[in-house]
């Protein structure tokens, strides 16, 4: 348990990174920003690390101060029912009574004393022998502890159970497997369960995204890129009694539309994301990889991959670029160890 806790601490912990495309109005900057050139990207302030935000109409680009991301909502739910699974699955074999109790036998009786002690409960509390209510309830609890200990594999499951109660996971694994694993399709299990995990990942995505979306939107950088905009759209005429430090509600939902948000570390949600669907394009992704040589869709696909480079950003970058950046083949180790080595050189020869 301990373990499991500390990994919900460290879950806590986690960070998105927030970087900002952005002209502004007069070329200046944020108190709490720095801009980039075009050459190589300075590294960021140690502490805390960026996220990245790009407002697809900038030359320059602007990152703001790091944002930490508070712990997913859905991911922090699934944890609370796991804690809520703990007393049951402690249950799980006899209730909350003891196996070898219910037959009146030790944990030490042979197969034959097991079985002569069921005999002897189920002629008195059978419902046929005794119609008492509570005795029927009782011959029930009888019965599933014999089922239990006549059989030597889930006995032994079951006396581990007793001597390792802190491994309640893996007990209740076992117990489950014993008696159900028989009866379940695989197949219906995996498709229930890549359901179930695509519905946690995208709910988790959207989730963070919509979180980053709304930090995004209370940075100066961003509301000053909102009053740029809106200089632009006005012709340089604005409301004087309102003046730039207020936008109209309508207005600013509509510049909001115009200005991309791309959130490197919370994207927004795509299907073709989802491990579900990745699993079921799984034969048709591995026979396009195996193909050579690659098609250009693919080679700027394991490029852009290689460089962690958005779908959106990869658009945005010049065709020549494009073409040298393929030609390099960054998704062979060497010839990626070698560019970075070539960046590195060509950052300090610049400095």
């Amino acid at each position: 348990m301990d373990v499991f806790f500390g990994f919900l601490i460290a879950c806590e912990c986690n960070c998105v990174q927030l970087k900002v495309d952005n002209t502004g109005s007069g070329g200046g900057s944020d108190p709490g920003c720095y801009l980039i050139g075009a050459g190589e990207p300075r590294a960021p302030p140690p502490s805390p690390p960026p996220s990245t935000l790009h407002l697809q109409r900038g030359g320059l680009m602007m990152v703001s101060p790091a944002l930490r991301s508070l712990s997913s909502p859905p991911f922090l739910f699934f944890c609370c029912l796991l804690l809520l699974q703990l007393p049951i699955c402690r249950s799980i074999y006899c209730d909350e009574d003891d196996c070898y109790d219910l037959l009146g036998v030790s944990q030490s009786a042979n197969a034959s004393e097991i079985k002569k002690a069921y005999y002897k409960l189920s002629l008195k509390h059978h419902p046929d022998k005794n119609p008492d209510p509570e005795s029927r309830k009782l011959f029930v609890k009888i019965a599933n502890a014999y089922e239990i200990l006549k059989d030597e594999a889930t006995r032994e499951q079951y006396d581990y159970a007793i001597a390792h109660p802190e491994e309640v996971f893996y007990n209740t694994a076992r117990y489950y497997h014993a008696y159900y694993g028989h009866k379940t399709d695989p197949r219906a299990v995996l498709v229930g369960l890549l359901l179930v995990v695509s519905a946690l990942q995208y709910l988790n995505q959207w989730t963070r995204y919509t979180q980053a979306v709304t930090m995004v939107k209370k940075t100066p950088a961003y509301k000053n890129r909102l009053k740029a905009l809106e200089l632009e759209r006005s012709g340089g005429v604005t409301n004087k009694k309102k003046g730039l430090k207020q936008i109209d509600k309508n207005v600013e939902e509509k510049l909001s539309n115009e200005l991309e948000l791309h959130i490197q570390g919370a994207e927004k949600p795509s299907l073709w994301n989802l491990i579900g669907v990745q699993f079921v394009l799984l034969p048709y992704t591995l026979g396009k990889i195996k193909k050579l040589p690659y098609s250009w869709d693919d080679a700027c696909y394991l490029t852009r991959s290689c460089l962690k480079i958005t779908s959106d950003a990869w658009r945005n970058i010049d065709e020549s670029t494009k073409s040298n950046l393929v030609q390099k083949r960054l998704w062979v180790k060497r010839n990626m160890d070698s560019y970075v080595a070539e960046m590195r050189k060509e950052s300090k020869r610049r400095r």
